[in-house]
């Protein structure tokens, strides 16, 4: 199953380059649970690009992996876009790292 934007769906996302100008970037990382997976999505999914064109990002659990897809118009957007989220990423990660593994609700 995968989740976008903290909301289930019953298909994979399509795939995000489909022109030969997009420039395009993938990122698998695995968690060790699918719940730690989904707390990530959960904190990383509501930033909107402050850029309303040129780039896309799509968010998704599947299993205890959180994917992220990228394809922007210029390189240079998309490495902005990566490392922005990378910095994210690495926040919420020694986050959950100093709480702790999720308790059962």
């Amino acid at each position: 199953m995968y989740f976008v934007h903290n909301k289930p769906k019953a298909s994979p996302p399509p795939p995000l380059c489909l022109t030969v100008d997009a420039r395009c970037f993938s990122l698998d990382v695995p968690f060790p649970s699918s719940r730690e997976a989904t707390i990530a999505l959960r904190s990383l999914s509501p930033d909107r690009e402050p850029r309303r064109g040129g780039i896309s990002k799509h968010l998704s659990v599947s299993g205890s992996t959180l994917s992220v897809r990228w394809s922007a118009d210029e390189a240079r957007i998309l490495r902005v876009s990566v490392n922005s989220f990378l910095d994210h990423l690495s926040l919420v990660i020694e986050t959950m790292e100093m709480f702790g593994p999720p308790v059962a609700l």
